[in-house]
């Protein structure tokens, strides 16, 4: 078995880790928060909406009263009145279908963002597998769920035992009232009911979603290995760019030590610094720091010198000040302009040459 199978998920996940996971549609999303949106903006626009869908109902079933002797109904036109009545009823109930799905929508976005997540459309086997469907019924997921589902019925059934219980007084009165008051009182309480059971499953929701997101983030923890791995293929590997950086450096150091023998004159201070100085007055404003490095390095460049006939000069505290302050490739500064120019002009003058 792999080593990380046996450690703990004691990492919190990666960057990388939550985007694979929101990619394949892995986010913390209550389907509960959902619902709940759903069923309370429906309840609200029954309510405040009441009075519109109550006269274009009425309008609908008004006209085919007054119209039923008219309307001669046989095998040839049923399936057009039928037709005919569902348009009109999908006419008046639009607003109220409309506003849920755009909840709905709205909830979810608000709970995972824009998200796009094609590996949940893909056809996959374990979707029509009879064993993995049995799988998916009893796994721990979906006892929960029958868990949940169980103790939402039982709230929203002792809501509705508690608020008809209260309103046992107001029953016996109603049997000398008009039907169209007896209908105005059970739509009140009906509201009642829906509404404090809406109420419930807000806060079962809520707890719901803290509980998706807490659960969510268990499932996204990572292993030590894991987060190593991770590292290497997004940072490569250490060994790697360790040896990488080694090849440059010794890339750099060959091309510096080609510069040696091009230059003017080598300071050294005197055992574990050099530095090789260039200067040519038509093309360079300032003497040119072509090589330098300490102990071994030092060494070589001193060696390439000598080899090459480049003079090389021991002056300590200058050798100290150039390879403290100035990079390969760089002039000197003009802090050091004199004592440079110093040591130039002696070079010159062992070469017999005027710059």
């Amino acid at each position: 078995m792999p080593e990380e199978s046996f450690q703990e998920r004691t990492e919190e996940a990666t960057p990388r880790r939550r985007e694979e996971a929101r990619k394949k549609g892995q986010v913390a999303k209550s389907r509960e928060l959902a619902s709940v949106a759903v069923l309370l903006s429906g309840i609200l626009t029954l309510f405040w909406g009441c009075g519109f869908f109550y006269h274009q109902l009425s309008a609908i079933l008004r006209y085919y009263f007054q119209h039923a002797a008219s309307i001669h109904v046989n095998p040839t036109n049923m399936q057009g009145i039928a037709l005919l009545a569902l348009r009109q009823m999908a006419v008046v109930m639009a607003p109220l279908f409309g506003i849920m799905t755009l909840v709905a929508i709205l909830a979810n976005f608000l709970q995972v963002g824009p998200l796009l997540a094609l590996e949940q459309i893909k056809p996959q086997f374990s979707h029509i597998s009879p064993l993995s469907g049995i799988k998916r019924l009893f796994s721990p997921q979906a006892l929960m769920e029958l868990f949940k589902s169980l103790f939402k019925l039982g709230v929203v059934t002792w809501i509705a035992y508690a608020t008809v219980r209260g309103e046992m007084y107001s029953l016996l009165p109603l049997l000398d009232q008009a039907p169209a008051q007896i209908l105005s009182y059970i739509g009140k309480v009906s509201f009642e009911i829906f509404f404090r059971s809406a109420l419930a499953m807000i806060i079962l929701a809520i707890i719901d979603f803290l509980f998706q997101r807490w659960q969510h983030e268990k499932e996204l923890k990572m292993t030590k290995q894991e987060v190593k791995e991770e590292y290497k293929q997004t940072e490569g590997d250490p060994q790697v760019k360790a040896r990488i950086r080694s090849l440059q450096r010794e890339a750099a150091k060959k091309r510096m030590m080609a510069e040696v023998p091009e230059a003017d004159v080598v300071i050294t201070n005197p055992t574990h610094l050099a530095v090789a100085l260039k200067y040519d007055g038509l093309t360079m404003e300032a003497p040119q720091v072509v090589a330098k490095g300490a102990g071994l390095v030092a060494e070589k460049i001193k060696e390439i010198a000598r080899e090459h006939g480049v003079p090389v000069i021991e002056n300590k505290p200058l050798a100290q000040s150039l390879y403290k302050s100035v990079e390969v490739g760089q002039t000197i500064p003009e802090t050091l302009y004199k004592a440079v120019a110093e040591v130039l002009a002696f070079v010159y003058r062992l070469k017999g040459k005027v710059k």
